[in-house]
């Protein structure tokens, strides 16, 4: 005999929705760690099938690419048909995928297997935000629901990489992918008997022509952004920029003549639906710029190895954690915009002095002030979030979720690129070569920290440590411009939230 938790009465959830909570929890956690636990696997995977330098990228990149681009295709259609019932669709094909991935024996089957992960992943992000709206209808227990989304998939990303040593070390590069699989059986199992299934009242035809414009706006777009970062500008990728920009022009065209679209581009006729998605694409735009550089510094410049560099980042996982679960509380107290405000202000303070103070100050220096930074932004992506699925009604939810998760993902994505080009810039303006430097080992230093690293160990010593000094000197002020631009880009977020964020409420 099946006993089951009884429902909520009212408007406040009750024992069952709060284990469904953890329920979701679990897809999201392994999603996170998909994210980034292949960052300390890959060596091993590289010596194992032997890919290129361009299918190594894929296989990294794919998954998230993937994800981006059919979150606005998923969270509608989780709307249409139920987001339950999407969520376990996309919970199967995970654990399908998973294995696929852990025993691909070539690169292409791997990248194959990467590809399908991410078409499932992005069916789990809305379907898990969309369910929260429909379990939480009060306001206050859907911010705590929320905060702990927020952080089980923060928590997910700082710790993969660790995960990811720790089973390439014990087992094999396969290891990583199979975490999955339990999980999502699991989920399979308990996800019936816990969550509830409803979808909106709009049953149409999914349009086709909206998918495929949708893509075509959203993969290029996000492939143009990571390019620019890893290379700097080129004229090759205006192309692909290019494209992205008309398909996304087309497509919401298209979505407004529609009287059954694929993403409803009305929302953003809601004054705080918009503000909320923009400061949550600002804010992570700042916070990915630190967390771009902050791994390379802490291996490059402090010499740590992959793995201490993982370690040094985990109590930026810790006040993760802290600032979301506080950020109900602190809500109830002093209101919506006035916590935002004063967490994008703290963040802003955090970064203007990783600008000041630089990365001369040192590991342990760095390290704090980039958690104060993280501290103050735990508040904002936790509100946003609510904000985007709390304004909008149960059955655009879904949908609503998309564009909050497409908009993370943008400002991810930015955020390396426009880091990346800061420091480039400020690196090549402030290294001074030292005399005497062969020409093939000043262009390799020319090109970065990295390419100095590797042209100082073929020089004399001498030689070399010059070489390195210059560099490291070189990097540490482009780590300071990147603080620069995160704390103007956060007092941004102050004063959109003090003047869009009025309507808000409580």
């Amino acid at each position: 005999m099946t006993t089951e938790i009884a429902p909520a009465t009212g408007d406040r959830a009750g024992p069952r929705e709060w284990v469904g909570l953890a329920v979701l929890a679990l897809p999201l956690l392994v999603l996170a760690l998909d994210i980034s636990v292949l960052y300390l696997a890959a060596p091993a995977l590289a010596v194992d099938l032997q890919p290129t330098a361009t299918q190594q990228l894929w296989i990294l990149d794919i998954y998230g690419f993937l994800i981006a681009g059919f979150l606005i295709t998923m969270g509608t259609l989780g709307d249409r048909i139920g987001r339950r019932r999407l969520l376990l669709i996309g919970a199967a094909a995970f654990a399908v995928a998973s294995v696929l991935a852990a025993f691909a024996p070539t690169a292409e089957l791997l990248i194959a297997a990467r590809a399908l992960l991410g078409i499932a992943g992005a069916t789990l992000m809305p379907s898990t935000l969309g369910l929260i709206s429909t379990m939480f209808p009060d306001p206050t227990q859907r911010r705590f629901a929320v905060a702990v989304w927020m952080t089980t998939f923060s928590v997910g990303a700082a710790i993969g990489p660790l995960v990811g040593g720790a089973l390439v070390e014990v087992f094999w590069w396969g290891a990583v992918f199979l975490i999955g699989v339990p999980v999502m059986l699991l989920l399979l199992v308990l996800g019936p008997l816990l969550l509830p299934e409803e979808h909106g009242s709009r049953a149409g035809r999914l349009d086709l022509t909206s998918v495929v414009l949708s893509l075509v706006a959203m993969l290029p777009l996000v492939y143009a952004v990571k390019n620019t970062a890893a290379y700097g500008p080129e004229m090759i990728t205006l192309v692909p920029a290019v494209v992205g920009v008309v398909a996304g022009v087309l497509f919401v065209r298209r979505q407004r003549r529609l009287t059954d679209p694929l993403l409803d581009v009305s929302l953003f006729g809601r004054p705080v639906f918009t503000a909320a998605v923009l400061v949550l694409l600002i804010a992570l735009l700042a916070v990915n710029g630190l967390f771009f550089v902050l791994p390379q510094y802490l291996q490059l410049v402090g010499g740590a190895s992959a793995l201490t560099a993982g370690l040094w980042m985990l109590p930026a996982a810790a006040v993760t954690v802290v600032g979301s679960l506080l950020t109900p509380v602190l809500t109830r107290r002093f209101g919506i915009r006035t916590v935002v405000a004063t967490a994008a202000a703290l963040a802003a303070l955090g970064s203007l002095l990783v600008g000041l103070v630089g990365a001369g100050g040192g590991t342990v220096a760095v390290i704090a002030l980039v958690s104060g930074t993280v501290l103050g932004l735990s508040p904002i992506g936790v509100l946003a979030t609510d904000l985007v699925i709390g304004s909008v009604p149960p059955a655009r939810a879904g949908s609503a979720a998309s564009i909050s998760e497409t908009a993370g993902e943008l400002g991810v994505a930015l955020g390396v690129a426009v880091t990346g080009s800061v420091l480039a810039a400020v690196y090549g303006g402030r290294l001074t070569l030292p005399s005497g430097l062969p020409a093939e080992a000043a262009d390799r230093a020319g090109e970065g920290l990295a390419g100095a690293v590797t042209a100082a160990e073929s020089l004399p010593p001498e030689l070399g440590t010059a070489l390195l000094d210059a560099a490291r000197s070189a990097y540490t002020a482009g780590f300071g411009a990147v603080g620069l631009v995160a704390a103007g880009l956060l007092t941004g977020v102050v004063v959109l939230a003090l003047t869009a964020l009025r309507r808000a409420g409580r």
